[in-house]
């Protein structure tokens, strides 16, 4: 598995879990919809994120959300851009861009995003590969069926881990025929997406499968309903603890990066995490 490099972040996949900060510049999504839709409020949110030692900071205008409506190409811009360009003034943090639209990844990264985040795996829109490799940006390839609006009907599969190791293994294909480098692909094995909850923490258990596909892990297991079911509890800004506990699983079945809401909270399990789990980084 090769290292990155991106600005001043080397990622030593192995060494230590890396935490991604979730940002959503949106009105409606799911845990923080319109806490953040704005440049100042979006600012003062990825300060907090960048003191607390966050690695990568996740700039998301399109809600993801299940049964959330797709938005047009120029409002995805028009809300992640002026943000992107306002953050890297202030700051050296590596930026991620999520989003399905190959446009929108351009433009973000032209203003100073480092890594794609595409929820669809590349699918949705068949220039984000070859936007991928024309600009030398890393992706990450997430698991999903359906989209956001039609994804939680679509949960009957043959054989979960097997099902999704066959759709990696055709993306990384689609990637790598195109020429993009083997550092630059990382997966995420869609956590909440098109999955039931007990689907999410069978995912959970077998992530090592993904893993030895020879490329580093996004899990994003923050907030979601799969924690809310287990703990009775509807309102994702409750699921805190949940989300430890699911992150502090994560990092024990091979979790490499972890996108979360609660950045300093989960900092904190990481490193004790790492330090059962990955007793070289102590």
């Amino acid at each position: 598995m090769e290292n990155l490099r991106l600005r001043n972040q080397e990622f030593q996949w192995g060494d230590r879990t890396y935490v991604m900060g979730i940002l959503n510049v949106t009105p409606d999504s799911f845990s923080d919809g319109g806490q953040f839709n704005s440049v100042d409020s979006a600012l003062s949110q990825a300060a907090k994120m960048v003191a607390a030692g966050v690695d990568i900071l996740d700039i998301g205008g399109q809600s993801t959300r299940p049964g959330a409506a797709q938005i047009s190409v120029a409002e995805e811009i028009n809300r992640t851009v002026p943000v992107i360009q306002a953050l890297r003034q202030r700051f050296n943090t590596v930026i991620s861009i999520d989003t399905t639209r190959a446009e929108v990844a351009k433009q973000a990264i032209a203003v100073g995003a480092d890594i794609i985040n595409d929820i669809s795996g590349a699918t949705f829109d068949e220039q984000m590969l070859f936007v991928a490799k024309a600009l030398d940006a890393p992706i990450i390839l997430m698991h999903i069926r359906g989209t956001p609006e039609t994804m939680q009907t679509l949960t009957d599969y043959e054989d979960l881990i097997t099902d999704l190791k066959a759709f990696f293994e055709e993306r990384i294909q689609a990637a790598k025929q195109l020429g993009i480098k083997n550092s630059h692909i990382i997966l995420d094995p869609g956590i909440g997406f098109a999955k039931t909850a007990m689907q999410n923490y069978d995912l959970i258990r077998h992530q090592q499968v993904f893993r030895d596909l020879g490329y580093p892990l996004l899990v994003g297991p923050s907030r979601k309903s799969f924690i809310g079911y287990i703990l009775d509890k509807k309102d994702p800004k409750e699921r805190v603890w949940g989300t430890a506990a699911a992150c502090a699983g994560a990092i024990a079945f091979g979790a490499d990066i972890l996108r979360v809401h609660d950045v300093p909270e989960m900092i904190d399990v990481c490193k004790i995490s790492d330090a059962i789990w990955r007793p070289k980084s102590t």
